[in-house]
């Protein structure tokens, strides 16, 4: 938990710190100046895919709930994040390394954004069947609750079945009646 906690907190800092990482890496461990100025357009790129993968990982009620990201974004984004240190150690394997930032980046992404969809489409998996729940009629047979009149002889105690039809002495209420014209002038 501690771990997965860390991650949250890191994914944002990295945005930052891992280009940053790289700019002083690559200036320190022998690269021309050219080379840091190819670097420099590099780690900004490298910064908002950082930070594009670090919102699509946020944007799980789960994660931001838990304020934990999952095992499976601590181990793509502990290979992600490892890789890219090392380009600021590794001048001479820099080429084929940076290439593999590349193919892993991408692959995080398409990751945050299938564990996104995956999330969304289990909230709402579990929104339909509570819908379905409790659209489902009770069990058991229905109740039936008899309505009463008062008979024809006046005596409020006794009932008898309501007829069909409208209910003496009420409006129906689904009917408006609506005059144009009033009949007293």
């Amino acid at each position: 938990m501690i771990i997965r906690r860390i991650f949250y907190s890191w994914q944002f800092a990295a945005v930052a710190v891992l280009p940053l990482w790289l700019l002083i890496g690559s200036a320190i461990f022998g690269t021309g100046g050219w080379a840091v100025l190819g670097v420099f357009f590099g780690a900004v790129a490298l910064g908002l895919s950082l930070l594009v993968v670090a919102l699509l990982v946020y944007a799980r009620k789960e994660v931001r709930s838990s304020r934990t990201v999952s095992w499976p974004d601590v181990g793509v984004l502990t290979l992600w994040h490892g890789l890219i240190i090392g380009i600021g150690f590794a001048e001479s394997a820099s080429g084929w390394l940076s290439v593999l930032v590349v193919f892993v980046g991408i692959g995080a992404f398409w990751f945050a954004l299938w564990e996104l969809y995956d999330a969304a489409r289990k909230r709402m998996r579990a929104m339909i069947d509570l819908v379905e729940q409790q659209a489902r009629p009770p069990a058991g047979p229905p109740r039936q609750t008899p309505l009463s009149f008062p008979n024809t002889a006046g005596h409020p105690s006794s009932t008898t079945p309501a007829p069909p039809g409208p209910r003496p002495g009420r409006t129906d209420p689904e009917v408006i009646v609506i005059q144009e014209k009033p009949t007293q002038p």
